[in-house]
């Protein structure tokens, strides 16, 4: 018997809005439950949406839940876009007192009301905000998937790929660490057709030898560039969220770079950060440790920290009760 497959979004601005338009035109929803504080703005998103029915794989059901977060208890996986993207100009960490304190009105409801399907958070900062819908709900690590550096590894790869000449969906090469400037690229791990990157530039410098600290920085800013010319960033992170929601529904056991509740990878334990993960329909299936210089271990204990601090700045945070998790 067919499953009817149901998503909701919560928070309809930039990304949410342009989430909810990549899981209607990709075919990946039947059902699309839609949820902000500002009624007029999902009024506004549902009628465009299903204006768009005629012009999309299949017919969607698209349901306005305003702020009625109780109503999304049904869905298989639900996207938290709140948010508010000009905090974030200046970095990611701008908007932490704002998507921290809008998970604060919904988490717990959701999961009170009978939700047990897989949690996708694209707010920033990213893994402050999976670390403390952990934290409210206590629900289930392994079903709470931040998109973290799952957009980072494309434009590392895509950064990669104008030094090398050789096209991005042929390098496997991961941003790991927290989803903002402290996060790293892994680059003693990167390979290309089975060889390292080290191993290539090796054997061919001319073609494969590149500054990694350039193309770090490329892939670290990339979103900025994205900013600077129109205020957010929406097509590549709607995209990015919509894939992951993907390998759920369709329980793929696909290898993407997300963010999950570390528990001892590298020594880390108690947050979320990013690690290839291997995800399908019942969340984070594995967590992948790669092969680290000392150079990119000490960064990625470095980005784990920052994520500490943050959390150490919501004065709210029971820290009693998150350590004895």
């Amino acid at each position: 018997m067919y499953q009817t497959r149901k998503i909701g979004v919560v928070g309809q601005g930039h990304v949410g809005a342009h989430v909810a338009n990549s899981l209607l035109m990709q075919g990946i929803a039947d059902e699309l439950y839609l949820c902000d504080i500002n009624e007029a703005k999902v009024t506004s998103e549902v009628q465009d949406l299903r204006d768009s029915l005629s012009f999309v794989p299949y017919n969607t059901k698209i349901v306005n839940c305003y702020d009625h977060y109780e109503e999304l208890a049904c869905c298989d996986v639900i996207v938290n876009a709140a948010g508010k993207v000009a905090l974030a100009a200046g970095n990611r960490d701008g908007e932490l007192f704002f998507t921290t304190d809008a998970a604060r009105t919904f988490a717990k409801r959701i999961v009170d009301a009978g939700f047990d399907g897989i949690f996708v958070s694209i707010s920033n900062p990213c893994d402050v905000v999976c670390t403390e819908l952990w934290h409210l709900t206590g629900y289930d690590p392994k079903k709470i998937i931040g998109s973290g550096c799952g957009l980072a590894p494309a434009r590392l790869r895509t950064e990669i790929s104008k030094k090398v000449g050789v096209s991005p969906k042929s390098i496997d090469a991961y941003m790991i660490g927290e989803h903002g400037f402290s996060q790293l690229a892994a680059f003693k791990a990167a390979t290309i057709a089975g060889k390292s990157l080290n191993e290539l530039q090796a054997e061919n410098p001319d073609k494969y030898a590149f500054d990694h600290m350039e193309v770090e920085e490329l892939a670290r800013k990339g979103g900025y560039v994205t900013y600077q010319g129109k205020q957010c960033t929406e097509y590549a992170v709607a995209n990015s969220a919509a894939r992951i929601c993907a390998a759920v529904l369709h329980n793929e056991h696909a290898v993407l770079s997300a963010s999950t509740l570390m528990t001892g990878q590298y020594g880390e334990e108690g947050i979320f950060t990013s690690l290839p993960c291997v995800i399908g329909a019942e969340g984070v299936e594995e967590v992948y440790t790669l092969d680290l210089s000392e150079y990119e271990l000490e960064g990625f204990h470095k980005s784990c920290q920052h994520i500490r601090d943050n959390i150490a700045q919501l004065d709210w945070w029971d820290a009693e009760a998150y350590d004895a998790k």
